[in-house]
């Protein structure tokens, strides 16, 4: 044979044997594989979502929290942790280092504000934790919670850019959404949508299948490589509302909490000091705004403010069991030992539910207020899937026990929050209280120190940020040691503070005021754990140097503009390429479940909807499109051979029924909203045209129909009408579905009527 032509180098790098005309002549050659060294840690991180400071047992709660008790017990508590006091926040600086503002994530990833700061996504100048560890050789993998995508994009149609296995996970299940409900959620596995795997009925709750699912990833990974260490990301729904739980869970509590919140805090805050976690002489914050003493709630109030704590004590208990449960899995397979587990919440306890509790947060997102006696004759529906329950601010403040303010807020209720760091073979087992302040940016920088990695300098050809945060490890064997953290700045929908050297100042923003009228506070952390002795008065120097570091920070950290807008204000400006900005959408069936980021913005506008379909027979019958859920929505069905329209308003329900009965073959079925008024207008029905009937329809949601999304030919997840039974899935042959949209809530009549 003659010689061989040189080869040119081979796409995965240099080939290093020897290449000539057949393999006897040719020396073969592997390039070597990256491999974490033997003995390398597996990772959770496990984050629970508004569980309030003192909510577990072991941070001083009588709610039963064993298994997180039990992670507690073998290894360590940090008492003086802090997150960003809100979701999508916490998550992006826990997974990339670094602080929220920094990295694009100013508030929730569903918002992008124009700036880089509020994109709503995490920018590929900050690799995440699972890109780095897949990298380095571990399986990564991901189940519950994940709100780092912008929402719009969370469709069937992506971009799937900054979903879980673009951002380095290799397997994911769960939901993208803030919140859902756990008997009927959002889920999607890996890059599509799935149904839940059974129904309520049949005994299905989202915590427990996602501990299902992470058994079946571990499982999967350690049965065919368990030479490879994991990192699982496991972030549970619970306890965010709406709160819900298996019936003899929420058996379990009844009565549980009729002392009220005065004697819950004050029985917590005595255990906290009593166990170590509070230092002696903390003192306990007085009320919050608007709460009031539990003696001066009449028995109602008492009666359905009890019942909703239930609920929320049923939740935290019930997700507790099955944490427990995947502890007693890595046991069995016997990577307990050598995994380190650290379990946080996202904030401190929510303020969300309102002064009396509630039980539709769509009342909440679209600021109306929830009638007392109706949610009153709901209380045996609280914690089931009749309702989606949410405890009011009495029971967020003893959550937040002994601190003031909540969730969303830049004082200690809404930064302050449990955290658990467990390694049975690093750490001792020792239950042992940390006290040196520390922030979720820096869960990244402590995992790398221990397993002996470095953020990289450039990812993926892009050159990244420095790490913000400062590695925990140093605290593992020193208890006493002093905080290796300098400073720490927090802001939220104005609400702002800066920690350094032992003292914080924060001011509350009240939205829509001047940031200049803003009252700084002033407390020196370490004698004041609680923030309880202002001392803006009498340090005004302190004050001053405090404020001055806040804005130097702020300029280094990119937390400008400050920005006070709600929700619903920044849910009337869609992204650039989102697929609201149309007027007009056209929907197949079959399609993908889509979500309600996503879905045509009929709230409070005029538009029609047009279902083009061939019924053979006056039996062919089912729904045409629905969105929604009990909590409030739309259907538009065909039912006993009449056409009808179903609009919830928080649980009122509206109707418009053909006043005849519907004729077979082809046909165009149409609903149209005609506006008469801001949020409020008459609904008509037209059969290929012809006018069918109409209804007043004197209330319409203002901004939000809720989380739960849009499903062409059947009604999936949490039904959107009693009306009938199960999906109701259309029998006839459905051509397609089209919307029209007024492109703004002005308009009255954004098309040619009908008639």
């Amino acid at each position: 044979m003659t010689n061989a032509s040189p080869c040119p180098p081979s796409a995965s790098g240099t080939f290093q044997g020897k290449i000539g005309t057949t393999y006897e002549e040719s020396t073969p050659w592997w390039p070597d594989q990256q491999a974490p060294p033997e003995g390398t840690p597996n990772v959770v991180v496990i984050v629970l979502d508004d569980v309030g400071f003192s909510d577990l047992g072991c941070f001083g709660s009588d709610i039963d929290t064993p298994a997180m008790d039990a992670l507690a017990t073998g290894g360590l508590r940090y008492a003086n942790f802090h997150t960003t006091t809100l979701c999508s926040p916490t998550r992006a600086s826990l997974l990339t280092g670094r602080n929220h503002h920094s990295v694009g994530m100013r508030m929730l990833s569903n918002f992008d504000t124009g700036f880089p700061s509020g994109r709503g996504q995490i920018t590929k100048s900050a690799a995440i934790l699972p890109e780095v560890l897949r990298d380095a050789g571990f399986n990564t993998m991901a189940v519950g919670k994940w709100h780092l995508a912008p929402m719009e994009q969370t469709t069937a149609s992506g971009p799937y850019t900054q979903w879980p296995l673009s951002r380095g996970f290799e397997r994911y299940y769960g939901f993208l959404e803030a919140e859902t409900d756990s008997f009927y959620p959002e889920l999607f596995h890996d890059n599509h949508a799935v149904d839940p795997p059974k129904s309520p009925e049949e005994g299905y709750h989202l915590s427990e299948d996602i501990v299902d699912r992470a058994i079946d990833f571990v499982r999967d990974q350690t049965s065919v490589t368990p030479e490879k260490p994991f990192f699982m990301y496991m972030a549970f729904g619970a306890a965010h509302a709406p709160h819900q739980a298996p019936q003899e869970y929420l058996e379990k509590y009844r009565g549980r909490f009729d002392h009220g919140w005065d004697v819950e805090r004050a029985t917590r805050h005595a255990r906290q000091i009593e166990r170590g976690i509070l230092p002696e002489g903390t003192e306990l914050a007085p009320h919050n705004p608007g709460v009031l003493p539990w003696d001066e709630l009449s028995d109602d109030e008492k009666k359905l403010s009890a019942r909703l704590q239930e609920a929320y004590a049923a939740m935290v208990d019930h997700t507790d069991h099955h944490i427990g449960r995947f502890m007693q899995f890595l046991e069995q397979i016997g990577r307990m030992e050598n995994t380190v587990t650290i379990l946080l919440s996202d904030n401190g306890a929510s303020q969300e539910g309102g002064q009396q509790g509630s039980v539709n947060p769509t009342a909440y997102q679209n600021g109306l207020p929830e009638d007392f006696e109706e949610m009153l004759a709901r209380i045996d529906e609280i914690g089931t899937t009749r309702a989606h329950a949410n405890y009011p601010w009495g029971w967020a403040q003893a959550g937040n026990t002994p601190f003031k303010r909540y969730k969303q807020n830049t004082h200690e209720g809404g930064v302050r929050c449990p955290l658990i760091v467990n390694w049975p073979q690093g750490l001792p087992r020792t239950g042992e209280i940390r006290q040196q302040f520390h922030h979720v940016s820096d869960i990244a920088p402590t995992l790398f120190e221990l397993l002996g990695l470095e953020a990289p300098a450039v990812y993926n050809g892009i050159p990244q940020m420095p790490i913000h945060g400062v590695s925990m490890g140093y605290t593992f064997d020193s208890p006493t040691a002093p905080t290796r953290k300098e400073a720490q700045h927090f802001e939220m929908f104005g609400h702002r503070a800066i920690w350094h050297d032992g003292w914080k100042a924060v001011a509350y923003h009240e939205r829509g005021t001047s940031f200049d009228d803003d009252q700084w506070e002033l407390y020196h952390h370490d004698t004041d754990f609680s923030e309880c002795n202002d001392l803006a008065q009498t340090r005004p120097e302190q004050l001053q140097k405090m404020i001055s570091r806040f804005w130097v920070e702020a300029g280094k950290y990119d937390v400008l503009p400050l920005d006070d807008q709600g929700f619903a204000l920044r849910a009337k400006i869609p992204r650039p390429g989102s697929p609201r900005k149309r007027t007009t959408f056209t929907y197949y069936p079959g399609m993908a479940h889509l979500p309600g980021a996503a879905v045509p913005p009929v709230m409070n506008r005029a538009h029609r909807i047009t279902a083009f379909v061939d019924r053979a027979t006056a039996s062919d019958e089912g729904v045409l499109v629905s969105l929604g859920n009990i909590s409030s929505g739309y259907v538009l069905y065909v039912k006993d051979n009449r056409l009808v329209y179903e609009y919830n308003f928080l649980g009122t329900r509206y109707t418009v029924t053909s006043e005849e009965e519907l004729p077979t073959g082809p046909a165009e079925l149409t609903f149209e909203f005609v506006k008469t008024g801001d949020m409020q207008g008459v609904g008509h029905l037209y059969v290929s045209g012809r006018p069918v009937g109409e209804e007043v329809i004197p209330r319409v949601l203002p901004h939000f129909f809720g989380w739960q999304g849009l499903d062409v030919g059947r009604d999936t997840l949490s039904p959107s009408s009693p009306s009938y039974d199960g999906e109701f899935a259309f029998t006839g042959k459905f051509e397609k579905l089209v919307f029209t949209v007024a492109p703004d809530e002005e308009g009255e009549e954004p098309f040619e009527r009908i008639d």
